[in-house]
């Protein structure tokens, strides 16, 4: 299976004319969860093929890559971080789960806490949850802006622009800075999402994962859904561009975002660091000497 032929299809490089109804959530590309053992399989190549990528990545060492996902309550954020990088070096990624900010967060610009934890060059980062919070949560329950010290007068409309503005400038500044940012939305919908609330419900070992807060926020669906549109309309980019990625079956979307993650880096084309010739004789050197000893 070509990765490029997997990916095109659910990338949005220009969000211009996106409408999320055109995705389907329950999508898996033609292929038929029915054969496990070859779905399976398919997962395990892929990240077999991350864990080789990620190697030559970070002895590489000129490019930082950040991973941004974003979606509805059990969408599977925490299932696809866990499954899709089960296999790479940990001391090559840092997750990063971004919750209700705190006072000396809110004191600062809305980019400071993620800010802070940007990739190096060689690593891969990964927020689960994001300064794209800024123009979902914060403009669903406008509420928030008072905990931001907003004043009244800069919260209307022209407030959302300046933050997809701000959001698009940073990340091709990232861009510029050889950090690469793709961005995953977990496109999940609300009959499946109410199934896996009831499956927590109902599994004492689930339990845990369920809040009240969620059950909550599902009663601004439509808001939410609204806001996801305008977020992906007016910030994926060529540099920066966000992968719509059906949700409903979990097996197809941890696939998606491996080989999205792979097909970004196979594009990069990197290779080993190459030796010059007086790394060479010192490594001659060393090798001689260690027999000698």
């Amino acid at each position: 299976m070509k990765l490029h032929k997997l990916v095109r299809p659910y990338l949005v490089k220009s969000g211009h004319n996106f409408r999320l109804k055109d995705y389907d959530p329950a999508d898996t590309h033609d292929l038929k969860s029915e054969d496990k053992a070859e779905s399976k399989a398919w997962l395990e190549n892929g990240i077999s093929r991350l864990v080789e990528l990620q190697d030559i990545f970070g002895a590489d060492c000129s490019w930082g890559l950040l991973i941004i996902l974003q979606g509805p309550d059990a969408a599977g954020k925490d299932g696809t971080i866990k499954h899709v990088m089960s296999g790479v070096n940990p001391q090559g990624v840092d997750v990063y789960s971004f919750k209700t900010p705190t006072p000396e967060e809110n004191a600062h610009d809305f980019l400071w806490r993620t800010n802070r934890v940007l990739p190096t060059r060689g690593k891969i980062n990964i927020f689960n949850r994001s300064y794209y919070e800024e123009v979902l949560i914060v403009r669903v329950h406008p509420k928030f802006l008072e905990q931001q010290h907003i004043p009244k007068s800069a919260r209307g409309k022209e407030l959302w622009q300046q933050r997809y503005r701000d959001i698009c400038n940073a990340e091709e500044y990232l861009f510029h800075n050889r950090i690469i940012v793709r961005k995953f939305f977990l496109n999940i919908s609300k009959e499946e999402q109410k199934r896996r609330f009831i499956a927590r419900l109902d599994d004492p070992g689930k339990n845990w994962k369920f809040s009240a807060g969620d059950l909550e926020e599902r009663q601004y669906w439509e808001d939410y859904q609204d806001a996801y549109e305008k977020m992906i309309r007016h910030t994926s980019t060529d540099y920066a561009p966000w992968t719509i990625v059906p949700a409903d079956n979990k097996w197809f979307a941890r696939l998606l975002v491996v080989a999205t993650i792979n097909d970004t880096l196979e594009r990069l084309k990197l290779r080993y660091p190459e030796l010059t010739d007086t790394q060479r004789a010192e490594l001659k050197a060393a090798r001689k000497k260690l027999l000698k000893s």
